[in-house]
Formats: structure tokens, C-alpha cells, sequence
């Protein structure tokens, strides 16, 4: 387990918009700067809904995530974006280790 990661994490806006979605991405983010192994995380919005949205994080390592996820800051940090994770997919949270890339 040795190639960078990413995870993705879908989200669904509430009626009001995706403004407290789009906060709470950015308190996360401020908290999470300088997290061991993380090497960025990115807010995405669907083209054709702006209530759909997707926060991917990449990771230097699947290790590296694995450790921050299993630490004590891991749920208390990412709390605000909890109530808005897409629980009616199949899959909301998915990790994925880089196979490839050029």
C-alpha cells in the first residue's frame, strides 16, 4: 500500500442551497492544513445540479489516510459535512488507490 489515494465522499445539499455544504468544506479544509499525508482535498459540484456535490481528497499514501482515518481528530474534524453525506447512494465514501497515471 504504497501509491497515492483518493477518497471521495458524496454529498447532497440541503433545500436552502449548497452554501452550508460549501462551509462546512471550508472549516474542514482550514482545520485539516498540514494533516500528515494529505496533499489536497477539492469541493466539486455536479455539472447538472448544484445540489450534488463531491469532496475528493487525495492522500501521498492509502497508509497515510488509513492512519489519519483511524485517529482521534478523523470524526470530530470532519463532523460538519456529515449531515450532508449522500446516504441514498449505494456507495456514499469510497477510497480509491491510484493504479496509474501520466
Amino acid at each position: 500500500m504504497s501509491g497515492r489515494a483518493r477518497v471521495l465522499i458524496w454529498h447532497r445539499a440541503p433545500d436552502t442551497g449548497p452554501e452550508a455544504v460549501e462551509r462546512a468544506y471550508d472549516d474542514i479544509s482550514r482545520h485539516l492544513a498540514g494533516t500528515p499525508g494529505l496533499l489536497g482535498n477539492e469541493l466539486l459540484r455536479a455539472a447538472d445540479d448544484a445540489g450534488r456535490l463531491l469532496v475528493m481528497s487525495e492522500w501521498e499514501s492509502l497508509d497515510a489516510f488509513v492512519t489519519w482515518e483511524k485517529g482521534a481528530d478523523h470524526r470530530l474534524a470532519t463532523a460538519p459535512l456529515r449531515p450532508y453525506q449522500d446516504r441514498g447512494r449505494d456507495r456514499f465514501f469510497e477510497v480509491y488507490e491510484v493504479a496509474a497515471a501520466f
